[in-house]
């Protein structure tokens, strides 16, 4: 396995010190790493991994050196518009090196959502023109390899990163938060509150996973519940999509900070049709918790307002149980004129022996469909 600092020493070397991008759990120790040992200015977390691609070419404008971005191979959808349309060599031509996370290997074992993309990862890179080589025992020749192509082409070059390749690192600089709510005892509250005809669409990640755990604690079944394993960042619109049609039935959605930053866009949609049956909530603790634990901006920012100028008539932000059970009730027995959201900030963290959903995709897809035609 490689050292974390042993890797970034070589791409500093190479002239390599500026990053962006999302973090990534198979990534989770360089970007550890990263944030420890990089100032703020030269690593910055990006909402999108597109973003990370913009940040990486301003940073390559102003400087003339080479900006590395890290992802999940996920973020490859997000990357294919920028990469192609900005930096290729047919456009700007602007240099950079990509690290990518292999999640969904072709024989290695993964969560459902990653199978097609890790089936597609490599072909996705050769058909946009990206070379590329799997890190293995010669990593450092490697990555002078990478370097020496880029300034070569002044193109891009990407470094895919299997499960295990990096050695364990631990987060030091991490903000200590004195909230005491944690984002499963916020779930199990709202799940409680919630009416027998209500439907769920959950982000991906833990909250997913906690929301089916509790589920299943509860003996309820999963046919109300939607949970989005994959798509981060688009929950939001998928139950837009669902609440637009189904005007009788009340939609919430458990969303997460980092999912919605991602496409925070899609409030602005939301708010426009601002319909009269949804509720969003949103389980913030500031951090990507599924891949490390990194920060994003979440607790720094007022979801609140952002929510009002977009349209959103009912706006209320709680770090407590009895203040997320008071919002509820509220959502219960208001007569709310259009979309309504909660914050609720939480401590960061899960509990280490929580499972994953035992059904498919598309056994909770048929679940849900069947749900939602009574």
């Amino acid at each position: 396995m490689i050292q974390p600092k042993a890797f970034i020493d070589v791409l500093a070397q190479g002239g390599i010190d500026f990053f962006a991008g999302v973090p990534d759990s198979l990534l989770k120790n360089l970007c550890a790493y990263i944030t420890d040992n990089v100032s703020r200015e030269k690593n910055i977390i990006a909402a999108n991994e597109g973003n990370a691609i913009g940040l990486a070419a301003g940073y390559h404008l102003a400087t003339g050196k080479v900006g590395c971005v890290y992802m999940q191979n996920s973020g490859e959808g997000n990357i294919v518009n920028p990469l192609l349309s900005l930096v290729d060599e047919d456009v700007y031509h602007i240099p950079m090196l990509l690290i990518i996370g292999w999640r969904g290997e072709p024989g290695v074992h993964d969560e459902p959502q990653h199978k097609k993309q890790g089936k597609v990862t490599l072909s996705l890179l050769e058909t946009m023109g990206v070379p590329f080589a799997v890190l293995d025992d010669s990593w450092e020749q490697q990555v002078q390899g990478a370097i020496d192509a880029i300034h070569e082409t002044n193109g891009v070059y990407a470094l895919i990163v299997r499960k295990g390749t990096f050695e364990d690192y631990m987060l030091q600089n991490q903000t200590v938060s004195d909230l005491t709510l944690t984002r499963e005892e916020a779930i199990m509250t709202v799940v409680d509150k919630l009416r027998e005809d209500d439907i769920v669409v959950s982000t991906t990640g833990m909250i997913s996973r906690e929301l089916f755990e509790y589920r299943e604690a509860k003996h309820q079944g999963h046919g109300a519940d939607f949970l989005t394993v994959g798509s981060m960042g688009h929950a939001s619109q998928i139950a837009l999509g669902i609440a637009l049609q189904k005007p009788e039935r009340r939609v919430f959605i458990f969303d997460g900070d980092g999912a919605l930053l991602m496409h925070m866009g899609g409030m602005a949609i939301i708010g426009d049709y601002c319909p009269k049956n949804m509720v969003h909530i949103v389980f913030n603790n500031g951090a990507h918790d599924s891949v490390g634990g990194q920060p994003t901006v979440g607790q720094k920012i007022d979801i609140e307002a952002i929510a009002k100028a977009v349209g959103y008539t009912d706006v209320v932000s709680v770090d407590n149980e009895m203040a997320l059970m008071c919002a509820m009730n509220h959502v219960n027995q208001a007569m709310i004129a259009g979309v309504s959201l909660i914050n609720v900030n939480v401590r960061k963290g899960n509990r280490k022996d929580l499972g994953r959903p035992t059904t498919t995709p598309i056994q909770n897809k048929e679940a849900f469909m069947q749900n939602l035609a009574k």
